[in-house]
């Protein structure tokens, strides 16, 4: 059976996914870091490694989202300001 994604649940609606956060070795291990934009679904998939970022207090918060569709729309590699 596959592991399902990491989901974090995040305070901001800005947020930043490197895929190496918990790796001992750091981001040589994981992908390039991208910026993701949280949205009125009230959460966020990275595009990269399928990490769930769910926003604290939203939408999403504390809903079955097993079934709910990837959203990566919103991701960037642009720095944060």
């Amino acid at each position: 059976m596959i592991k399902p994604p990491e989901t974090a649940s995040v305070t901001t609606t800005r947020v930043s996914c490197d895929g190496a956060r918990d790796i001992p070795g750091g981001a040589a291990l994981g992908h390039p870091r991208v910026w993701l934009e949280i949205d009125e679904h009230g959460y966020v998939d990275c595009g990269y490694c399928d990490k769930r970022f769910v926003l604290k207090g939203g939408p999403a918060d504390g809903a079955d989202l097993s079934a709910a569709p990837d959203i990566a729309a919103g991701s960037s590699n642009t720095p944060h300001p």
